[in-house]
Order: C-alpha cells, then structure tokens, then sequence
C-alpha cells in the first residue's frame, strides 16, 4: 500500500506540474479592459487548468513528505508550508483569472470614471501580487527543507536537493535585486524552476516503487 501511495502521489505530482506549465504557455497577456474582456474566454480557462492543478500538486507533495520523513518529520513542515503557499496562489489565480475579466467585461466601455476603474484594478493587482509573493516564499522555504533532508539522507538523489538551492539561491537573489517576479515574464520564470524541480521529484518518487 505505501509503494502504491508513492506512485499516485508521483503521478499527482506531474500532472500537477504539467497542468502548471500548460497554463504558463498559454497565459494571455493583460491590457485595458477591453482587451482584457475581449480575452475572457481563454482568461477563465487557463487559470482553470491553474486551479485545478492545485490539488494535484497539494497530493504530489504530502507523497513527497513522507517519502522524506526522518525522526524529526520535518519534512511535513514543508508539507505544510506549501500549502500555504498553494492557497495563496489559488487566491491569486481567482482574481486574475475570474474576477479581472469579469470586471472588465461588466465595465469595459461604461460611464464610470475611469480613474475609479484603474483604482479598483490597482487594488485587486496589489492583492494578487501579494499572494504571489506569499507563494514564491512558501514554496522557496519548502524547496529549502526537502533539499536539504534529501542531500542529508541521500534519498531520491542528492543532486536534485542540489538543484531546489540553486533555485532558491536565484530566487533570493532575484528579490534581492528587486527583479519584479510578479509579470507574465518574471512569475513564469519561478514558475517553469519550481516545475522542473517537481517534474525530476515526480519521476524519482515513482521509480522508487518500479
């Protein structure tokens, strides 16, 4: 049974991952209302595939925690301070996803002045970029927790504990520049690292059981 729960728990784990990158490739970019209401349609679908990727990855991780418990379970620390991160995601995908397009295609073109309509979105962005940074923490102290039990104890592979920091030492210093991870551009970059890293943590938990 717990070789069985390390192989759904990998696999959950990669379409989690996949879903992920699907919505990153496909992410449309934003504008003014209009555009962003001519774009509604795919707006609500990619973020779809974002939210529904959520649990998966939620699963894929608990697998991932128990694969790597030691005496200290710390690892389940990580557990659950990437679920923290991965509600604070799921808040910022709802308003970029659902709430943005459906504001703009209520009010694009209408009577209200358009200093409130930029004031309501400047709101709603400071909103979804901090869940975004919320999440870019989370998942980098989690990172930082596996990595370091999984170089300690040798399981899955050292190099991939290795790999989780030197993406948390780029994005550290990514931070510590003020490079801006909340753009398409700079969130995908975070997004495509963590997802490789999944994706490796995926395949080593599921040939563990093979």
């Amino acid at each position: 049974m717990e070789k069985q729960f390390k192989k759904v728990s990998g696999i959950s784990l990669l379409i989690g991952s996949v879903l992920a990158t699907v919505t990153m490739a496909m992410h449309p970019v934003g504008g003014n209302l209009t555009t962003i209401a001519g774009k509604k349609g795919i707006f609500i679908f990619t973020h779809s595939l974002a939210l529904i990727s959520i649990p998966f990855i939620a699963f894929g991780f608990w697998g991932l925690a128990t694969a790597l418990v030691t005496k200290s379970r710390i690892s389940f620390l990580a557990f659950a301070v990437s679920c923290f991160g991965l509600i604070a995601v799921m808040v910022a995908g709802t308003l970029n996803g659902f709430v943005l397009p459906m504001f703009a295609s209520n009010y694009s073109g209408s009577t209200v002045a358009p200093s409130v309509l930029q004031a309501v979105r400047d709101y709603g962005w400071l909103i979804g970029s901090s869940m975004d940074y919320i999440f870019i923490t989370a998942l980098s102290l989690a990172m930082v927790i596996w990595s370091g039990i999984i170089i300690d104890t040798g399981q899955l592979s050292k190099w991939l504990g290795y790999y989780g920091f030197v993406i948390v030492l780029v994005t550290v210093s990514g931070l510590l520049v003020k490079f801006n991870f909340t753009t398409d551009f700079g969130f995908g970059i975070f997004i495509f690292s963590i997802v490789s890293w999944k994706i490796i943590a995926a395949v080593l938990l599921m040939r563990r059981v093979s």
